[in-house]
């Protein structure tokens, strides 16, 4: 078992997978951060609150949380910045294989999606890859 060492010694990040996991179905709204609906960067920052750390707000901010990995050497747990024109524009969470699980838009709320399949099919290229601290 994989502990991150960023992370309080009772969290690994098969926590942070199970909870994003668990969320997956969930509503979307805008500005939301809780179960009761979410944005991108809510449903993040929710998760990571969920075993005790904090994270920013917004997608923008969460691009600079932590420190910059390589998509080579991500782990589950850590946060995806998504974006086009130098701008970010989307969070998700890493949750290992190729798949994230993040809150998308109102029609299909929170849902996990191949990173390939994600950056294949929309505007958005990764940004960032973030291990928070």
């Amino acid at each position: 078992e994989v502990y991150y060492n960023n992370l309080p010694e009772n969290v690994n990040s098969n926590d942070l997978v199970s909870i994003a996991q668990s969320l997956v179905g969930s509503r979307y709204v805008a500005g939301g951060t809780t179960p009761a609906g979410f944005d991108c960067s809510g449903f993040v920052q929710y998760v990571y609150s969920q075993v005790g750390v904090s994270v920013s707000r917004s997608s923008s901010t969460q691009a600079y949380d932590g420190v910059g990995v390589s998509y080579q050497d991500a782990q589950p747990g850590d946060i995806l910045s998504w974006g086009h024109g130098g701008v970010v524009t989307h969070s998700a969470l890493y949750v290992g294989n190729g798949m994230m699980v993040h809150a998308t838009n109102p029609s299909q709320g929170v849902v996990a999606s191949s990173v390939a399949g994600w950056e294949s099919g929309s505007i958005d290229n990764l940004m960032a890859v973030r291990r928070v601290q």
